[in-house]
């Protein structure tokens, strides 16, 4: 009877033993820490694998290291120029220091949100709504940059910030229809106009070449014929100089009553039919 009592007398202390060895061990994946608080003030941080946390003395807070991402709900921002858009984004963040994450910040996760809310909306209402649709690049890296150096000491890194969506009134896509009309019309112009300058000055820098000689003008002249000799049109008409006896040894046509010239000395015109015409 004595023997039996005194087995079960060791048995209850045996057994609170193994409890409390085993609900002070502690399993850790490999992105997880802890951090181990001992009679209420920061010990060290432990993990991953298997760790043991005295019960009562000690007292652990787990952390996720991996990359979260946190989707902003829209927000209402009125740009520089006094447009009202809706804008949401998305932040990608992790724990780098897992101290400073559970000390610095009572919930790092939330405080990043709001903070992350709060900075969207005074960043993008510094810029007007083409800078938002046209430089989002530019957007996120300020995005980015802005969060993480507010969040540094929380031991929070935030990686990227892409806007996903910026939504505008349907009254202000219709302005901005008329506004991208009115640009292309405003470039169609110009370059019309330039191609006009350009066409000008190469005319001129011809013509100052060809006054030079009269031989290349007369050159002109038969490739413009041909030119339209190969449109097979009916009839040709082209300009006959009077001077064109010069060439062949001949005195000026007019000159002896032989050959007709314009009383003002300009050229006479001949018609002549084409191959196949009456």
């Amino acid at each position: 009877m004595d023997f039996g009592l005194n087995n079960a007398l060791w048995i209850i202390p045996a057994i609170f033993v193994l409890f409390i060895l085993f609900s002070a061990l502690r399993i850790l994946r490999e992105y997880e820490r802890a951090v181990v608080f001992q009679l209420g003030r920061f010990w060290k941080v432990k993990g991953p694998g298997l760790i043991l946390v005295i019960p009562v003395i000690q007292q652990a807070v787990r952390v996720d290291l991996r990359i979260r991402v946190h989707d902003i709900p829209s927000q209402d921002i009125i740009s520089r120029d006094n447009v009202l858009v809706k804008v949401n984004a998305v932040v990608y963040y992790r724990v780098m220091d897992a101290r400073n994450a559970i000390i610095q910040v009572e919930d790092f996760a939330t405080a990043t949100s709001q903070l992350a809310q709060t900075t969207l909306r005074s960043v993008l209402g510094q810029h007007e709504l083409d800078e938002m649709l046209a430089e989002r690049e530019k957007l996120n890296a300020d995005l980015q940059r802005i969060l993480d150096e507010q969040t540094e000491s929380w031991g929070i890194k935030v990686s990227n910030v892409e806007l996903k969506h910026v939504d505008i009134d349907e009254s202000m896509i219709r302005v901005i229809a008329r506004q991208a009309e009115a640009e292309r019309i405003r470039r169609a112009k110009i370059i019309e106009s330039e191609g006009e300058f350009q066409a000008a000055q190469k005319f001129l820098d011809a013509a100052t070449i060809l006054a030079t000689r009269a031989e290349a003008m007369q050159l002109r002249y038969l490739s413009t014929l041909m030119t339209i000799a190969n449109e097979r049109s009916s009839t040709i008409v082209f300009p006959f100089p009077t001077d064109i006896g010069q060439f062949f040894g001949g005195s000026r046509p007019g000159a002896d009553g032989g050959g007709r010239s314009d009383p003002t000395g300009r050229p006479s015109q001949v018609a002549s039919s084409s191959p196949g015409g009456p």
